[in-house]
């Protein structure tokens, strides 16, 4: 008897090793769903929303190297399920999208909740297509995943009407091509060029990204690089090490960036030069050399001159023998004083630093955290300390709801490892009921509530901007006992006194816990008051 296209598919999926499928179920992939529940390599995980689903996938993807699958319904739900699929397009995670259409035989009728899905995947996605026939199914699923993965890597998606999950697929499924390691050859010469660059440098920087911890290690050693790290990849070098130079996120204190200011050659390993990373697009000046290392990477607006090596980084960086030794004592320092933490007096609840750098001195070394979007996460950006093997997980698109479902997936993932989200009040409100998701799947995170009653980002431009704030106000909130009717701990923080205890309760509870942190409004950035603003 034939199997199934839904059966044919999720077989060929398991045997690419994805491990999980997030949703929100729908109608139009109803087979697809039910294959799933019967395969034991993949845990299908229901969601409580469709951003939730992609945002967990997201965020497997960029902890494992691995694609993991988010599904969604037609329109409403595809749409609801773009913002992380956004997400993984700008942060070059790898992700497989497949989205049910409608029947094939309504196609174009303005049928119920009928959406052009690819087209409108199309600009957040490397590749997306939509299946013509039932038969071609699995080898658009074969295809799509060996997209994601190659090149620079990316989410991918694929339309599938609703009718051709059931029908039969007397075929041998295709296999995923999984890309294969760079040429030996095409790396050994872009290592001599980078070589050949640094070595008739003076002042060289390394900006990294996705890059592999190790060989960014020691080709920093080897040549003596200052390491800068791009957007929210903290943890690809230790700030520990006398190179570590900065984090190039929001808000850089002048003496850290004076480095790259001066830098004549700037390596960016791994990453594209978005916005922050680049300080406003400030970096490179026309005066530096710049230098990219990575596949597919776009290439800045530069003047001045530009060298692109597109091989993969961590294989380039890994091939990078002795060179000159250099001294980066000044640029160490300025980024360890930027990490002190000053004043911590408030005049209502608790100041975030302290209750960053108090978690930090808790948790293991293994600990994965992740962080949404929004300003009390330049307090973590600033005083949470990235040594060892634990891990980040952010969204470099700037997303707000990403650390909540991230952190059910880095648990689902890592069910050893110490897992805590960094949210505020707003973040937490658009996909805090994930917690729910936690509960159910036994996922036991630490998720820790900034609570201030603003959007506190907008608020400071505003102020900034306008004297005058607008349509940033969030209401009263008592987020423990939210917490507490989603299945979880609820605790409430609004001592300092209280921050070790509350921390330690938290992450011994062995349950997942929702930390509410009553925080002043004022203290809206580092070394920041939105007083002094308006």
């Amino acid at each position: 008897m034939a199997d199934s296209v839904a059966k044919a598919t999720v077989a060929l999926l398991a045997r690419a090793g994805v491990r999980h499928a997030y949703t929100v179920p729908g109608e139009s992939f109803l087979g697809l769903l039910d294959e799933f529940q019967t395969e034991p390599r993949i845990a299908l995980v229901s969601t409580r929303h469709e951003s939730g689903a992609a945002f967990m996938a997201e965020a497997e993807a960029k902890l494992t190297g691995l694609p993991a699958v988010a599904l969604a319904s037609r329109g409403p739900g595809a749409a609801n399920l773009s913002i992380g699929v956004h997400t993984a397009m700008q942060d070059q995670t790898p992700m497989l999208v497949i989205l049910g259409q409608v029947e094939s035989g309504e196609r174009g009728r303005e049928a119920f909740q009928e959406v052009e899905l690819a087209a409108f995947y199309a600009p957040i996605c490397k590749w997306s297509a939509e299946a013509r026939t039932a038969d071609e199914v699995p080898a658009l699923v074969a295809e799509g995943l060996t997209r994601a993965l190659a090149g620079r890597p990316g989410p991918v998606a694929i339309s599938v009407p609703a009718d051709f999950w059931e029908q039969a697929y007397d075929r041998s499924a295709p296999e995923v091509e999984f890309p294969q390691a760079p040429e030996e050859a095409v790396v050994e010469r872009a290592a001599a060029e980078l070589a050949r660059i640094l070595d008739g440098a003076e002042r060289p920087v390394v900006i990294a990204g996705a890059v592999g911890r190790d060989e960014l290690r020691r080709a920093a050693e080897a040549h003596g690089l200052g390491v800068y790290v791009a957007f929210r990849r903290q943890d690809r070098f230790a700030e520990d090490h006398p190179l570590f130079l900065g984090h190039l996120g929001l808000g850089v204190p002048a003496d850290v960036s004076r480095s790259l200011a001066e830098a004549d050659v700037v390596v960016v390993a791994g990453t594209r030069l978005d916005a922050i990373t680049s300080q406003d697009y400030a970096v490179p000046r026309p005066e530096q050399r710049l230098v990219m290392v990575g596949r597919e990477l776009p290439l800045p607006r530069h003047e001045g001159p530009a060298t692109v090596l597109d091989v993969d980084a961590t294989a380039v960086l890994g091939r990078l023998t002795k060179g000159a030794s250099r001294e980066w004592t000044a640029g160490h320092e300025a980024a360890v004083r930027a990490g002190e933490v000053g004043d911590v007096a408030t005049e209502v609840g608790v100041h975030p630093a302290q209750v960053v750098r108090t978690l930090r001195g808790l948790v293991p070394d293994d600990t994965v955290v992740t962080n949404d979007a929004g300003n009390f996460s330049a307090f973590y950006h600033r005083y949470w300390k990235f040594a060892g093997p634990h891990r980040q997980l952010g969204p470099c698109n700037g997303a707000m709801g990403y650390a909540v479902p991230a952190a059910v997936a880095a648990k689902l993932s890592r069910p050893h490892s110490t897992v805590v989200a960094f949210v505020g009040d707003g973040g937490v409100l658009m996909t805090g009921q994930e917690i729910e998701t936690a509960v159910r799947l036994d996922a036991p995170i630490v998720v820790v509530v900034f609570r201030n009653g603003l959007y506190g980002t907008i608020a400071m431009h505003q102020a900034r901007e306008h004297g005058r704030l607008a349509a940033v106000d969030i209401g009263e909130l008592d987020l423990a006992q939210w917490a507490r009717g989603l299945g979880a701990i609820g605790l409430t923080l609004d001592r300092p006194s209280d921050t070790e205890n509350v921390l330690r309760t938290a992450l011994a509870c062995g349950r997942p816990c929702v930390v509410d942190v009553r925080t002043d409004p004022d203290v809206i950035a580092p070394n920041r008051r939105l007083s002094e603003l308006t």
